[in-house]
């Protein structure tokens, strides 16, 4: 697959490296190398999306690869919070799914089903239209040279004119709302978070009213939220911000770690923010503090 195919052993004698990762709607390819073979390195990455290999070896080790990465985060609190959340969305949104993949949902179900993953793979790969793909590059040639390079090289890239795929509904409803659910973390200690959908953040990105939002509610300064939590005992630390970068869907999220007697009063932290939250819609949106933000 990407490893197989690109990051061949002369590429690592020159410098290189090369890896790939999934986001909630889109799969991210990237490699550098050493300038002097930038040309030949952008050609084996340009036949990746030409003409995968996608050997059944290639595809094994992946899986392989997948399930270590699977086991791994099993002992992160933080990606097990995150499952919590999806498993609390509506069952019909695809944000309720298994986001990442094990060898039980790479290897084991799909043989059960008479499914061959390496066929599965290359039935996937028909969704890769050039119309859908972005292409970066970065190197000390002229702009001019670059882009003939690029065209030359990825011309043959398929435009099948695929269309992106839309969510027909937003993850969570009404009776996914207004819910307290605790959770028994891996490493000691307490930890509140409170989150709520909010328009996709991606589609405001040059205002950014999330980014002004979590300044407010983030701050740690005199008759801030942060502070009057922590005078009271109850907080250590606050962050706020919006998170799953996605067109359909966002979430706006307040974290904290709670000491033992915050953990006692969760309710009334929980109160407080809300409180705070109707206090800055009454009080309205000040320019001053975008211009900070700037």
């Amino acid at each position: 697959m990407f490893f197989e195919y690109l990051a061949c052993r002369e590429k690592y004698q020159h410098g290189g490296s090369s890896n790939a990762f999934t986001s909630s709607e889109t799969t991210n390819f990237y490699f550098d190398v050493n300038a002097d073979n930038f040309e030949e390195a952008l050609d084996r990455f340009a036949q990746f999306f030409i003409k995968p290999l996608m050997s059944q070896d290639a595809v094994l080790r992946e899986i392989k690869a997948v399930d270590s990465e699977h086991k791994k985060n099993l002992l992160s609190d933080g990606w097990r919070m995150h499952q919590l959340q999806k498993h609390l969305a509506s069952k019909d949104h695809p944000y309720h799914k298994f986001s990442t993949g094990s060898w039980e949902t790479l290897e084991t179900k799909p043989k059960e089903r008479g499914l061959d993953i390496r066929l599965e793979l290359l039935k996937f790969y028909e969704n890769y239209s050039a119309n859908l793909m972005h292409l970066v590059v970065y190197g000390k040639e002229s702009l001019d040279c670059i882009q003939s390079l690029v065209e030359s090289l990825f011309s043959h890239v398929k435009n099948t004119d695929q269309i992106s795929f839309k969510c027909p509904s937003q993850p969570l409803s009404a009776e996914h709302l207004q819910l307290l659910v605790k959770a028994i973390p891996i490493i000691e200690g307490n930890y509140l978070k409170i989150s709520w959908p909010v328009t996709p953040n991606i589609q405001f990105y040059k205002e950014g009213p999330c980014r002004y939002l979590s300044h407010l509610i983030g701050h740690e300064g005199e008759g801030s939220i942060f502070h009057i939590i922590k005078e009271l005992g109850w907080a250590m630390d606050l962050v706020a911000g919006a998170g799953s970068d996605s067109n359909e869907y966002s979430f706006f999220s307040v974290g904290m770690r709670l000491t033992d007697a915050g953990h006692d009063h969760m309710e009334d932290i929980i109160g407080l923010v809300f409180k705070y939250l109707h206090l800055l819609k009454e009080d309205g949106i000040h320019e001053w503090i975008f211009d900070e933000l700037l």
